[in-house]
Parts: structure tokens; C-alpha cells; sequence
């Protein structure tokens, strides 16, 4: 479990005790494991050094700027989807050539922002799009640097909310119309059509549709030079599972050796863009136990963190191992119970409204009590970046943790905080 991990039966986030975080922040709680964060951008840096890629952190996995810096003095870039995003990671600093900017629906606005700001790429997603930045691009007098996403019609074999490159898919151009469309725009001034952007979902648990994704995207790139089309610069998106506790997953070095040799003669600038693989692994949900029903034969246990703060498990039936942070002699082993513990079967259940919120179901766990402090592990991608206020509910707060000390990185939200955009108009 890299940097949480029990000792003496206390769940620990590198030096701090998850207990005294909680006292201190308040529950429900996102905790975020500085070293964690670091190791994981180094080991995906040597994974794919023999491409030396550029690493553009997907921003929509985990969003918070303190988060955002850190990556950025790691040496990461962002990979950005709105103008939110693209406010965002300039305000943490980053040089606009540094950004990639994707998306299927992005407004003119963003695109003007874009241009103007000087991002180093614009995904294209259709060709009514690459009309319209030309148009922009021609009025500002700003060359626009695009990447057309290719769809390589291949199927990640994810979960349907979350495969994106198959033929049909609202994202990318369908890889048969791609030499059409730079034939059409290829020409145009204020253009520049730099390579191509491949990505077929996340997460992607089949590393031979991982590098059939990618092949075909290199196949095209060339026969886009061979139709006099220079282009030099492959964006092979993201996509590397992380660990849940419910199944093995690739290591990222395995994602390397996948596709390493179709990308090494390619004679292409590569760029990387992990979200998930960066985050989900180096956060916690601390939450506190509210109290204990029976429910159909099972003990229901009512916390204090819901599907506002972890959506995942309703929107995705995702599963995230859980444990008590308090677990003396029956401390988890990575992310499995420990083998001849009593457990007793649990559903964990959100305060929410709504029949769908629990964060599980038919959890075999040590028997829960009211006050227990649980951890849901991996969440730090896609858990509070996907955050609402659901039932006037103030979104949790965040915590980032450097070896011995803790810094807030996001205030828990007020009940004046739910109201102030609605007052004052």
C-alpha cells in the first residue's frame, strides 16, 4: 500500500497517524500522500524514458492546484478538457506551451482562451471544430497547433461509461476520415497539424488493446506523411489502471513494454498523459461511522462520507477496498483482509437520499461500531474532482501530508459557502 500503511494496527499516511488527521480536519476527509504522488510520476518517467515522453497530467482526476504544483515542479505538464481546467493549471503556474487542451465540447470561448493563452496543443475531436479554431485562429492572427484524435475503433474492454475509442464514440474522428480531413484543412494558414491523439479509455486493464490502440495511430501517422502531411508528435493519452483491491492490474511498466516497440522506430515526439495512475493510489477518504442498523441479514453501517464525496461506487458499481484505520490485530494485508480474521458481512452506506449511495456492499469486515474511523483507499483520482453538494451537503476538505506534517490544501465548505453564488445578484 506504499505510503499508508498500519502500524501497531494504526493506519498511517507516510508519518501522520489517519486518527490525528481526522481530529484535527474533520471527517469526511481526502488525505493525499505527497511521496506517493512523487514516486509514481518518477516510476512512469523511467517506465517510458526510452521515449523520453512528455508528461501532461490529466487535470480532470484530481483538480486541486496545490496538487496541480506539485506536478508541476515534479516536471509534468496538464492535459486540460475546459477552460476551468486551463484556468486552473496556469494559475498553478504552468507554461501554456506546457498544456494540452482536449475535449469533445469545447465552447468558443475556451478556444479563444486557449489560443490566446498560447497552449501548445488543441485536440480536434471533429471537423466542424477545426473549422471553427480556424476561424478563431485567423481572427487572433495565432497560429493554432492541433492534434487530431484519432478513433482507432478499438475496445478497451472497460466499463461502458469509460471506453472512449470505439467506432461510434461521441470522442475522436474515425480513423478512415482522418487523411480527408487534414487534405481539407492541411493547408490553411493559421494551422498547424502536428500529429495525432489516441486514447481508448480508462482504465485500461488489456495491454494488447493498449497496443493495438496505439499501432494504429502510428500506422496513420504514417501514411499521413507519405501523403505529404509532416506529422511529428503522437499524444498517446492515458488510461493505466490503478490498484481498487478487487483485481490485478497491469504495472506501468508492463503499459511501457506494450507498445515501447511500435513507438521507438516511430521517429515521433510522444506524449503521456496519466491521471489516474498518478492519483488514485496516493489518496485516502477518511470517514466516521454514524451508527449501525440490521439490514436484511447484514449489519448496515451509516457513515459520514456519501456518494457526494465518492461517487464512483454508484455511477461505476466501482469497488474500493475500505478498512477501519483503527484495526489492532486484524491490520488488512496490502488491500485483502487478513487471512482468518472474523469479519462479519457490511454494507456501507452514505447519508444521502438516494438508494444508490454506499460506498459498499456485502463487505466481509471487522465488526464496525459507531465512532470507527474507516479508509476507503484509492481515491484520489475521480473522488473529489467528481465531488458535488448534493442535499446541501459542504464539500469535504483535502489534506496533503509531506512525511511528519499536513498542510490543508482545500478547506472543508460552509453552509454560507452553498449559498454564495445564489446571493447578492
Amino acid at each position: 500500500m506504499d505510503h499508508f500503511r498500519y502500524h501497531d494496527g494504526c493506519l498511517r499516511c507516510e508519518d501522520v497517524p489517519a486518527r490525528r488527521l481526522a481530529r484535527r480536519y474533520g471527517t469526511p476527509l481526502y488525505v493525499y500522500s505527497r511521496a506517493a504522488l512523487s514516486a509514481r510520476y518518477q516510476r512512469l518517467r523511467a517506465a517510458f524514458a526510452e521515449v523520453d515522453p512528455a508528461v501532461r497530467f490529466s487535470v480532470k482526476s484530481c483538480p486541486n492546484i496545490h496538487i496541480c504544483r506539485l506536478l508541476r515542479e515534479l516536471g509534468s505538464g496538464f492535459d486540460v478538457v475546459s477552460g476551468g481546467e486551463l484556468y486552473r493549471v496556469l494559475q498553478a503556474g504552468a507554461a501554456a506551451e506546457d498544456v494540452v487542451f482536449a475535449g469533445v465540447g469545447k465552447t468558443a470561448r475556451e478556444l479563444r482562451e486557449a489560443l490566446q493563452a498560447g497552449v501548445g496543443w488543441l485536440v480536434v475531436e471533429s471537423p466542424a471544430e477545426l473549422e471553427l479554431i480556424a476561424d478563431l485562429a485567423c481572427q487572433l492572427a495565432r497560429t493554432a497547433r492541433v492534434l487530431v484524435r484519432v478513433n482507432p475503433d478499438v475496445d478497451a474492454g472497460t466499463h461502458a461509461y469509460t471506453t472512449t475509442g470505439r467506432r461510434g464514440s461521441k470522442f475522436g474522428i474515425d480513423a478512415d476520415q482522418v487523411l480527408a480531413v487534414c487534405r481539407q484543412f492541411g493547408k490553411q494558414r493559421w494551422l498547424h497539424l502536428g500529429g495525432l491523439h489516441v486514447h481508448i479509455g480508462s482504465p485500461v486493464l488489456d495491454l494488447q488493446s493498449y497496443r493495438r490502440g496505439i499501432e494504429r495511430a502510428v500506422d496513420l501517422l504514417s501514411r499521413l506523411r507519405t501523403a505529404g502531411w509532416p506529422a511529428d508528435t503522437l499524444d498517446i493519452g492515458g488510461g493505466f489502471a490503478a490498484d481498487y483491491g478487487d483485481q490485478a492490474v497491469p504495472a506501468v511498466e508492463q503499459y511501457a513494454a506494450a507498445v515501447l516497440p511500435c513507438l521507438r522506430d516511430a521517429q515521433v515526439r510522444v506524449i503521456v498523459e496519466p491521471g489516474r495512475y498518478l492519483t488514485a493510489e496516493a489518496g485516502v477518504l477518511l470517514t466516521r461511522v454514524l451508527r449501525i442498523k440490521p439490514a436484511g441479514g447484514r449489519r448496515l453501517a451509516v457513515v459520514d462520507a456519501s456518494m457526494n464525496e465518492l461517487i464512483r461506487p454508484a455511477l461505476y458499481d466501482a469497488y474500493h477496498f475500505l478498512w477501519p484505520a483503527e484495526a489492532s490485530g486484524c491490520a488488512p494485508v496490502g488491500r485483502q483482509a487478513p487471512p482468518g480474521a472474523a469479519l462479519l458481512e457490511h454494507d456501507v452506506a452514505g447519508p444521502l437520499c438516494e438508494s444508490s449511495d454506499y460506498l459498499a456492499r456485502g463487505r466481509a469486515l471487522p465488526e464496525l461500531q459507531a465512532g470507527d474511523l474507516l479508509a476507503v483507499f484509492s481515491v484520489g483520482a475521480y473522488g473529489m474532482s467528481m465531488a458535488s453538494q448534493y442535499n446541501s451537503r459542504p464539500r469535504a476538505a483535502e489534506v496533503l501530508v509531506d512525511g511528519a506534517t499536513s498542510r490543508l490544501i482545500r478547506r472543508r465548505e460552509s453552509y454560507a459557502d452553498l449559498l454564495a453564488a445564489e446571493l447578492g445578484l
